[in-house]
């Protein structure tokens, strides 16, 4: 691309941020949080959490800088890392993570729009998947008009979905109880929920989903004004969402007892506030939740696309994603991604996937690309490489990277068997457009590691297969 103009900014970069990871989950949050976990071990797994992702904005930061030749984060470091398979992996999960977040999104957007039009019900009817296709390709042909332009609108809509939730926190604030929030700390009232252990466990995947799209700056860092930005944008955003995030879930288990929050229907915020304000309070952040869910479509449509043309780009897929159109929007990726949503738009009327089991799936997918991403800080730190006349910092960031390490590590533990074997047979079918771009460049397709890894994935998706024709695996 041409330099300055269609260059994002430091405002852009940190709103790209904001805006994919404030996107439905957080309007969900007291209740999801409250389904899995006593107030105790929310505060535990939000510890654990603004460490874990701490650690992986600084992994961000670092690497942009460090790398600063590496265009496309995270699937970029783990091919620079780990070989061509790992780095098309990372590429793929990422995508597949990104655009099941869509499907998510519209089942929630238009479950919130059910509120007001009951013929939407929970989001998967037919006439709210017809309503979501219509607003699916609307955004696409919005995209085709220019990644600036469409940055900017993300912009707009990013200061939009935040006043609703500051408004929130204020109100909140002054209808928290002390004796609300400390009457069952350790949900011994509710010995459904597990041990404490089990509990942090089991609200994981729902705090790594709410903070999807902290890599969103170095995803687009060959299309920023200036490199230093990207890793500015990450913590910057990381800061501002983490404070949201925390604020919401803790003020909230003040508010309403955590066995109340559980049973409410999402978006779980609006039933808090209608609790505190009366009905007002349920519009106020039904609408935000619709304005937040249009900007969030519209970041994550971008970064899919994104993602599918950074790799074409250098070949780690095939030659026909890197196409751009005279907008310089990469197309086919686009078009290939918004034709994967509608597909599963289609299937969510024929399988009872709520928002929740969709979002899950998505978490699951990204945690490999998270994996290597730090993975690769932590190699760079051990070789030396990039830190010849910076000791300290090497030190520091080994220590950083390593935390960033294990957490990511914690994560595939606490997503657990399941997801583990749904992710492999997303992962297994993408080897048939990594053995094309390798065609392409007339290059062997596997080497030998990557033959027993490639076995040990097909391995899983076999399991996953057999699991959901026999019942004992469910979407």
């Amino acid at each position: 691309m041409s330099d300055s103009p269609g260059k994002l900014k430091l405002g852009a970069l940190v709103a790209l941020v904001v805006g994919s990871m404030i996107g439905g989950g957080i309007f969900s949050l007291p209740q999801n949080m409250a389904a899995s976990a006593g107030v105790g071990a929310v505060l535990i797994g939000w510890a654990i959490t603004a460490v874990g992702m701490l650690t992986l904005a600084f992994v961000f930061q670092t690497l942009a800088n460090r790398k600063p030749d590496l265009d496309g984060g995270v699937y970029a470091y783990a091919k620079a890392g780990f070989g061509d398979y790992m780095g098309f992996s990372s590429a793929w999960g990422y995508w597949i993570s990104a655009w099941l977040g869509n499907v998510g999104y519209f089942v929630l957007l238009f479950s919130t729009l059910g509120y007001f039009f009951p013929v939407f019900g929970e989001g998967n009817t037919p006439a709210a998947v017809i309503g979501a296709s219509i607003l699916l390709w609307a955004v696409h042909f919005l995209v085709l008009r220019g990644i600036k332009e469409a940055a900017f609108i993300n912009l707009v809509t990013t200061v939009a979905k935040v006043v609703p939730l500051a408004l929130f926190a204020l109100i909140c604030l002054f209808a928290f109880k002390l004796d609300v929030f400390t009457a069952d700390i350790w949900a011994v009232g509710t010995p459904e929920l597990g041990s404490v252990m089990n509990q942090v466990r089991n609200m994981m995947l729902v705090t790594v989903w709410v903070f999807i799209g902290i890599e969103g700056a170095s995803i687009f860092s060959s299309r920023a004004e200036k490199r230093s930005d990207v890793g500015k944008a990450t913590v910057i955003g990381f800061v501002t969402v983490l404070l949201f995030l925390v604020l919401v879930n803790v003020l909230s288990l003040g508010v309403m007892t955590q066995p109340e929050l559980a049973k409410l229907q999402n978006p779980s915020m609006a039933a808090v506030l209608e609790h505190v304000v009366g009905h007002w309070g349920a519009v106020l952040i039904s609408v935000g939740l619709i304005i937040s869910l249009l900007g969030a479509l519209l970041s994550w449509v971008l970064l899919c696309a994104e993602i599918m043309f950074a790799a074409a780009k250098d070949h780690t897929m095939p030659e026909f994603l890197r196409r751009e159109n005279a907008n310089h929007v990469p197309a086919n990726a686009l078009w290939l991604t918004n034709a994967m949503v509608q597909i599963f738009l289609v299937i969510t009327l024929f399988s009872n996937s709520t928002y929740l089991s969709l979002i899950y799936l998505a978490t699951s997918m990204i945690l490999v690309p998270y994996l290597w991403s730090a993975a690769y800080a932590v190699l760079l730190a051990v070789r030396s490489e990039t830190y010849e006349q910076a000791l300290a910092e090497r030190k520091k960031d080994l220590i950083i990277g390593g935390i960033a390490l294990l957490y990511a590590i914690w994560l595939l533990y606490a997503g657990g068997v399941k997801y583990l074997l749904l992710s492999a047979l997303l992962y297994a079918p993408g080897a048939i457009l990594f053995a094309k771009a390798k065609r392409e460049v007339g290059q062997p397709i596997f080497t030998s590691v990557e033959k027993l890894i490639f076995a040990a994935v097909v391995a899983g998706a076999l399991v996953a297969a057999y699991g959901l024709y026999d019942g004992f695996l469910t979407l």
